[in-house]
Parts: structure tokens; C-alpha cells; sequence
């Protein structure tokens, strides 16, 4: 049996299979469908024509507008119909046309998506992905399997990321790009194929980061991308001098990091 709270409205054209969880004030519109192993936290709203499949968490106060396909099996060849699972944070808008999937069991069996995330119309979150707060993907992005986001970072309209690509921390993806390679936290990558361009100081700004600490990260970044040495070495050689900015250590952190891609740079796309 379904476990339905009295307060939620469930219109008579949806269909709410046994064995789902619907919250408290939580609405479902007509001709939706949603799963026997769906969980809907309190709020959430389902406009109309919306499925969400699969083991799949909504957080309360998510919107989720028609024609949106959340839950579905990841659209990989190694997927063999294991229990894997996706799980959409709190206050999350997901317009018109998305789809999220769930993991696969050779990448950890979870999609993850955090809070405030705004998706906007036709974008895909893929398998595997692992997406922070306060994010914004624009029309048509793509992201494919194990991709990784961090908070405040956005994605301009119609860009690809590569699997297993991150994307650091308020980086700021321009429209049509197509991102190879990780993109440091804070920077700026635009092209096909994408090629950094600086930080996003507009984006800085906006988040309160005082000008003296900008204008110390961009110190930092011409010494690692313009130095004689390989970025990674670069970045190793003036961690010393950036202990007392958070923002600065940041960027070094990210680079000193393990990952399965290059880093995107200044000159080409890859340096690393």
C-alpha cells in the first residue's frame, strides 16, 4: 500500500503505485506517474505529466514541471537492473524536459543532486553524477555519468561535460561549451573545446568575496597557469604563500586533487 499523507492532493488522473511514500502537503497533478519505491517529501510539487521512477528521494519543497522523467534506469551498457537509487534535495526547481538517472553499481549506485539546484528545461543529469548546492544548469545541458559539481557553480545553455569531469565550486560554464577537462572553483571556460578564461570575478563579487581576496586568488592564478612549470607543480610550489586565503587554497586543493581528467587551462584546454 501506498503511504499517502492526508494532507497531500493527489488528483484523480495521476497514478500513485503501491508502496510509495508521499509527504505531508505534497501535490501530484494529473497524468503523472510516480513509482512504488518513489519518496516524496513534504511540499513537493508535481505540476502535471511528470514521472518519477526507480529508488528515487525528492526533498520537500522540490517543483517539478510536466514532462520532466526523474528516476529512470542510467542510460549505460554496464547497468544490469541492480537496486540503485537517486536522491533530489530540498527547494530544487526541475523544469520542463528533464531527466535525472539513477547510479549504477560500478560508480557507487547513487545519483546525487543537493539543495536550491535550479535545472532548467531539457537538462540531463546523468548516472553517477554528484551535484552540490545552489546550482544552476541552463536549458539543454548535458551532463554524462560520474560528473561531479560543486556548490554555485553554473552551467550556461546547451554545454556537454565529459564524464567524470568536475567542475569546482562557483565556476562559471559558458553557453555551447564543451568541457573535457576539470575546471578549477571559481573559474571561467568557454569553447569547443573549452578553454579557461580567467575566474569568474562577477560571480565572486556577487557572493560578498571582498576585492582584496579577488584580487589575491588572481595572483595566485596567473602564478599556477602562466608559470614556468606544469600547472600541478605550479600549484605546489606557492602553497606556502596562499595559507591565509581560503579562496586561493581552495583552487590549490582542487588541482592537488585526484581525478580521471586533465585540468582545463588557458592554453588549449589541457594543461596539466
Amino acid at each position: 500500500m501506498s503511504k499517502i499523507a492526508a494532507s497531500a492532493r493527489v488528483h484523480p488522473l495521476a497514478v500513485v503505485e503501491d508502496g510509495a511514500i508521499v509527504g505531508e502537503n505534497a501535490v501530484i497533478g494529473p497524468f503523472c506517474h510516480v513509482g512504488p519505491h518513489v519518496i516524496l517529501g513534504d511540499d513537493v510539487e508535481l505540476l502535471n505529466n511528470v514521472v518519477v521512477a526507480g529508488r528515487t528521494t525528492i526533498g520537500k519543497g522540490t517543483r517539478i514541471f510536466p514532462f520532466a522523467a526523474i528516476g529512470g534506469d542510467p542510460q549505460s551498457v554496464h547497468h544490469g537492473g541492480e537496486e540503485t537509487t537517486l536522491s533530489v534535495g530540498e527547494r530544487c526547481t526541475i523544469r520542463e524536459g528533464v531527466t535525472m538517472n539513477t547510479g549504477t553499481s560500478g560508480g557507487g549506485g547513487k545519483t546525487v543532486v543537493g539543495n536550491d539546484n535550479l535545472f532548467l528545461a531539457n537538462s540531463h543529469v546523468a548516472h553517477d553524477c554528484q551535484l552540490g548546492n545552489n546550482i544552476i544548469l541552463s536549458n539543454n545541458v548535458m551532463l554524462a555519468g560520474h560528473v561531479h559539481v560543486a556548490d554555485r557553480a553554473i552551467l550556461g545553455g546547451g554545454c556537454a561535460v565529459h564524464q567524470f569531469t568536475r567542475i569546482g565550486r562557483q565556476a562559471f560554464i559558458g553557453g555551447l561549451s564543451a568541457v573535457s577537462y576539470d575546471v578549477i572553483p571559481y573559474g571561467m571556460l568557454n569553447g569547443n573545446p573549452g578553454i579557461l578564461g580567467g575566474l569568474n570575478v562577477v560571480g565572486m563579487s556577487r557572493a560578498g568575496i571582498e576585492r582584496s581576496v579577488i584580487h589575491t586568488v588572481r595572483r595566485a592564478y596567473k602564478q599556477i597557469f602562466e608559470g614556468e612549470g606544469s600547472v600541478r607543480a605550479n600549484a605546489a610550489a606557492i602553497r606556502d604563500e596562499y595559507v591565509d586565503c581560503p579562496e586561493a587554497m581552495e583552487i590549490l586543493d582542487f588541482i592537488g586533487a585526484e581525478s580521471d581528467r586533465a585540468l582545463s587551462s588557458p592554453n588549449r584546454g589541457s594543461k596539466g
